[in-house]
């Protein structure tokens, strides 16, 4: 596992980089999609470089990680209507290739062929993440089991009130999700996962200094062959403190 460090701009610039390089060599490559703040720069890039003519996704076939139970993809905080806004609106992209997991009908079973209609596709060639405050990749909670595939699941309360800022109230905050699982995550041939600020110092630090634990789901990247890990200094500052301190420099 590699560690990158600079700031927001710089890391999301260089794994958009990563992305476009990906798309170009393999029109038809198969990427996996986070959500949230810390991919958004990222997803800006991607679509510049788009308009641009430096990359067409008109080939790609996409799946994203996970989805609110209960919100459908009109829901302006569901992750199909932040996918939708944020980068597919904005690219060549097929929409009718890229899978975001159904929050609403029958979830279940969508979830249980999810990781099906992945493999159908050849496995995810790149897969971004970002990361919990609590390590928690995904909807992954602490404890969740390192041979999980996608499944439903509770969002526990930290997960919770750190998503409560995107919604008017705490309690409109769905508290169930669909999610690929560790497993799934880990099948996919490359994986790149940005963190940016404070918030994110722990979980930082526990996954590259502490123990590989379901209690830290985030833990497991560090036996993925092929992973890079890009925070900023905020992020990194609990790991530059103790390597500081015992003299190993940054």
């Amino acid at each position: 596992m590699k560690v990158i460090i600079g700031d927001r701009s710089k890391i999301s610039s260089l794994i958009a980089d990563i992305v476009i390089e990906q798309v170009n060599a393999k029109p038809n490559s198969v990427l996996g999609f986070a959500t949230g703040t810390s991919p958004l720069e990222v997803y800006a890039c991607m679509a510049k470089a788009h308009q641009e003519g430096r990359v067409s996704f008109k080939s790609v076939i996409s799946f994203n990680l996970d989805e609110y139970i209960g919100l459908n993809g009109k829901h302006i905080q569901s992750y199909r209507y932040y996918m939708d806004d944020n980068l597919f609106n904005h690219i060549d992209i097929d929409k009718k290739n890229t899978y975001v997991p159904k929050g609403v009908g029958h979830y279940k079973a969508y979830a249980s062929k999810y990781d099906e209609k992945i493999a159908s596709y050849g496995g995810i060639d790149l897969q971004i993440l970002g990361i919990g405050s609590d390590g928690h990749i995904a909807f992954n909670e602490p404890g969740t089991s390192f041979d999980s595939l996608t499944h439903v699941t509770d969002l526990m309360e930290m997960t919770i009130k750190d998503n409560a800022r995107l919604f008017k109230d705490i309690r409109e905050v769905p508290t169930k999700a669909i999610t690929m699982g560790i497993k799934s995550i880990m099948n996919a041939r490359r994986i790149v996962l940005i963190a940016t600020g404070k918030s994110k110092a722990q979980a930082i630090y526990n996954l590259i200094n502490g123990p590989i634990t379901e209690e830290v789901p985030c833990s497991i990247l560090r036996r993925h062959p092929n992973c890079t890990i890009y925070v900023d200094d905020e992020a990194y500052s609990l790991v530059k403190e103790e390597r500081l301190l015992n003299g190993k420099g940054i």
